[in-house]
């Protein structure tokens, strides 16, 4: 082997092994990238769980509340129903 081809043997090996470090750090990269997205579909997947346990509360407090509610508003309407009889009375 003449000392030109060793040389270009060289120079091409190191070619090689500069394309191997930069996909190396390329291939680094994507999966920072990757851990990035990841975590933040972890946060999103979070958020939506702390929102669904909120409705879930806001839901249950509602289902304890409507009995309350319809019995506000059932005396409301008899007050109403009262008032327009008397007013009909008053009035016949």
């Amino acid at each position: 082997m003449t000392d030109e081809e060793f040389k270009q043997l060289i120079e091409s090996n190191a070619r090689t092994a500069q394309a191997m470090l930069d996909a190396m750090v390329e291939d680094r990269q994507e999966r920072q990238e990757f851990r990035e997205g990841i975590q933040r579909l972890d946060n999103v997947v979070e958020r939506l769980t702390n929102l669904q346990e909120g409705m879930m509360n806001l839901l249950a407090s509602l289902d304890s509340d409507r009995p309350t509610i319809l019995r506000k508003l059932t005396s409301i309407k008899n007050k109403v129903d009262r008032l327009l009889s008397q007013e009909q009375e008053e009035r016949g």
